[in-house]
């Protein structure tokens, strides 16, 4: 299975620290969040990472180089042009590094856990997407969906953590360009075409300086 990390977003919240700096850069207990991942997706058997860049996107290959610390090859889909796609627009700009892996992962840059990615999960018949759902963080107390079962459905109940997996058929008829991934979540849920699970591990949307800071207290004191 080959991986996705979303990183080309603005970061506009976390300013003044994303003026500089691309927010998958910013360092969580001395490393920057993107590496994490990187040695996450190494240690679960993944290969080929593909990660997107827009805001201050030359920075994160100066940075990551082709991967091979980590025993990967990772591939860049440069939207620094477009000034960043969104989640579906950046995820159907890279789709032709993806589609010969059914399903993928995809995984936002700007979280931090200790979730297992699973390179062998396989989408049951006919789904279109599988995600990881998390209690409701103290920043978004309504949820986002809901688990019926294991079917994922368009009510709040957990949050979305941003990591999923993807079916290239989820994608196939959305046009170029920006375009954010909760519309066609939402689409393939009316159909019941999600399935989820909920991790009720570590999991922090690293959002604002505050919660940055908050998590670097958590794993200073851990650690």
């Amino acid at each position: 299975m080959k991986a996705m990390i979303l990183a080309a977003g603005l970061g506009t919240r976390m300013r003044p620290l994303t003026d500089y700096t691309p927010k998958p850069l910013l360092k969580v207990g001395g490393i920057p969040l993107i590496v994490w991942h990187l040695e996450k997706l190494a240690h679960y058997g993944f290969k080929e990472v593909v990660i997107n860049i827009a805001h201050l996107g030359y920075m994160i290959p100066e940075a990551l180089g082709d991967g091979s610390e980590w025993g990967l090859k990772i591939t860049y889909s440069d939207e620094q042009e477009e000034g960043g796609l969104e989640s579906t627009g950046g995820i159907v700009k890279a789709l032709p590094h993806l589609q010969e892996s059914d399903p993928f992962l995809v995984v936002n840059g700007d979280v931090w856990t200790d979730y297992d990615f699973d390179a062998s999960l396989k989408l049951k018949e006919g789904m279109l997407a599988h995600l990881i759902l998390v209690p409701n963080p103290a920043h978004n107390p309504q949820g986002d969906f809901a688990l019926q079962g294991e079917k994922v459905v368009d009510h709040p109940q957990y949050t979305f953590s941003g990591i999923g997996y993807y079916s290239s058929k989820l994608f196939e008829n959305v046009p170029y360009g920006k375009s954010a991934l909760a519309p066609l979540l939402r689409e393939a849920m009316r159909e019941g075409k999600v399935t989820g699970d909920l991790y009720e591990g570590a999991w922090y949307d690293i959002g604002t300086p505050e919660r940055l800071d908050m998590l670097n207290t958590l794993l200073i004191n851990q650690y």
